[in-house]
């Protein structure tokens, strides 16, 4: 891969966009109780991956200032030079239209809306209220909550209780996750003018205590498939261990308030969540 392309490849956020397309997958998967239909399936991760690497796209282009004031992304393509802000405007636009197109054409209306909503909301909503106000991580979590309802409406044409519950879980999976990581890069997100919860109150009390009331609330969402018959005991059994793990490293930070303990929550967040899936899909209820 050339430099050029690599460019353009850093620009779509590519472990961003696989988390949303295992997560479009998984509610695709739960909502037509396995993948009858390959070809919509393929349709679906097609048009998701481009929506989304289309939204990652017009992020870099409408943070390219503030992403040149702090360390760790100011060697990104657009701050440090290598790709013109024109080109990556044109880029993320062809890409989420691209996607959105393709959406309404193979996966049906609701699925191509769920797509274009999570794109406005992340781009036009959260993306400038980061430099507003702290509440940013509650509203990102919305559009990140939504590609697994998209991957159900696209199997089943509705949104179905156990789509809300696929939402829920990723809405308050997302907290403890990104108060970890704007923990850890606190002092780079104060440069660049970011109003994350850590930066605007240092002594980290609030962070805690949104940190505990979602892992609270994760634990009680991530069960109620099980109830619902979407999954089995197996699964409920390893969702309540997985999500007293997470609980615990929430806990390790709210008493410590160092950053190797918000390093830890944040590698408990990333391992908690495709193994919550993958339980899920082992023990799928059908």
């Amino acid at each position: 891969m050339t430099d050029t392309w690599r460019d353009y490849w850093e620009l779509t956020k590519p472990r961003i966009a696989f988390l949303v397309l295992v997560t479009a997958a998984f509610g695709f998967f739960l909502g037509g109780q396995g993948i009858h239909a390959p070809l919509l399936f393929c349709c679906l991760l097609v048009g998701t991956g481009l929506t989304t690497c289309g939204s990652s796209v017009l992020n870099h282009y409408l943070e390219r200032d503030v992403d040149g004031l702090m360390k760790r992304t100011r060697n990104r393509p657009l701050p440090a030079g290598r790709v013109k802000p024109s080109t990556a405007l044109s880029m993320g636009f062809v890409l989420v239209l691209s996607g959105v197109f393709f959406l309404l054409f193979t996966a049906g209306l609701l699925t191509a809306f769920l797509a274009l909503l999570s794109a406005f909301l992340y781009v036009v909503v959260y993306t400038p209220m980061k430099r507003q106000n702290w509440l940013n991580t509650s509203l990102g979590a919305v559009p990140g909550a939504l590609p697994p309802v998209g991957g159900w409406t696209a199997a089943t044409g509705a949104i179905d209780p156990g789509a809300v519950v696929l939402f829920l879980i990723l809405f308050a999976w997302q907290h403890p996750h990104f108060y970890a990581i704007a923990w850890i890069f606190r002092d780079d997100y104060r440069r660049g003018g970011f109003k994350m919860l850590p930066v605007v109150e240092p002594d980290g009390n609030s962070t805690c205590w949104q940190v505990m009331g979602y892992l609270v609330l994760l634990l009680i969402f991530s069960v109620l498939p099980s109830f619902m018959g979407l999954t089995g005991p197996f699964y409920l059994v390893g969702a309540l261990v997985l999500g007293a793990l997470f609980l615990a490293s929430g806990l390790a930070l709210s008493f410590s308030r160092s950053v190797a303990s918000a390093r830890r929550l944040l590698k408990a967040s990333v391992l908690y969540l495709p193994l919550l899936l993958m339980l899920s899909v082992v023990d799928a209820g059908f």
